[in-house]
């Protein structure tokens, strides 16, 4: 059985203690009071009330740390090496649509390294977590990437932009070249999920534009300890930053890559 340190143990009781709440507004989804922020892209009352849940559990477990929220922004705390990478309810789209495919992702940063991360499944109970240099996990069961080395072979996963978000036609052009290379093209529309596929092997690759540090700092973590590789569109590092990611395993990654420079040439050349 999997040990689970102090860290991991506080940020998963307070993902589970967010997720009760969660999971009684996803039952009454109908009524929930919505706002809109912007074309697309929606705030729920679960969200706001999720995101308040995990600001308190972790702030009473570590009161010094930092925080980047999606809703509440950052949080500088007296402990300037620590801060916590927070998204109360990733896939809030799927969520407000009645579509039971929706998590809690939460990541724990030091001096700009993300060194824990746990992303948590409310309608399945699946825990996917990690430490830096620990290994990966799906509840207590080791993570392992999968091991298909072919492209062809391949099902990968992608998030698509939505109104007034992205590059509609930088995107399309390298979706043709991924779907006409692989198995199969999946969108599920949560991205830390899409990352934690990649660890467990349900997913061979990951690839999307344009996403933000709490959506996507677990997921990176976990891939990494899981086998995995993660970089961002131009094989950097800068994934937090640019918000550009592509996740796969180790025989999947440099081809998958290559196929996403050689349309993204394209498209700039058109």
């Amino acid at each position: 059985m999997a040990v689970r340190s102090a860290t991991i143990n506080v940020m998963a009781a307070a993902a589970l203690k967010a997720a009760r709440g969660l999971i009684r507004d996803f039952g009454e989804v109908e009524q929930l009071q919505v706002s809109v922020k912007g074309p697309g892209d929606f705030v729920s009352a679960a969200d706001l009330k999720a995101e308040k849940t995990l600001r308190v559990e972790l702030g009473k477990a570590r009161p010094s740390y930092g925080f980047l929220m999606e809703e509440g922004g950052a949080e500088i705390g007296s402990d300037k090496h620590h801060r916590w990478l927070v998204d109360p309810l990733d896939g809030t789209t799927n969520f407000l649509h009645g579509i039971p495919h929706f998590a809690i992702s939460i990541a724990l940063e030091r001096d700009g390294e993300i060194i824990a991360g746990v992303i948590y499944e409310p309608v399945r109970d699946e825990m996917f977590w990690a430490e830096k240099g620990a290994g990966a996990f799906h509840n207590d069961r080791r993570l392992r990437v999968s091991a298909r080395r072919q492209l062809a072979e391949s099902l990968i996963g992608t998030g698509i932009p939505f109104a007034g978000r992205g590059d509609h036609l930088r995107y399309l052009d390298t979706l043709a070249a991924v779907m006409a290379a692989t198995s199969g093209v999946r969108r599920m529309g949560v991205a830390s999920l899409d990352l934690a596929f990649v660890a467990a092997g349900r997913f061979d690759g990951y690839w999307e534009f344009n996403l933000r540090p709490w959506d996507i700092a677990a997921g990176i973590l976990i891939v990494r300890e899981a086998g995995g590789y993660v970089t961002d569109l131009d094989g950097g590092h800068a994934m937090l930053a640019t918000g550009d990611v592509l996740a796969a395993n180790d025989h999947v990654h440099q081809p998958l890559a290559q196929l996403l420079k050689a349309a993204r040439r394209g498209a700039a050349a058109n």
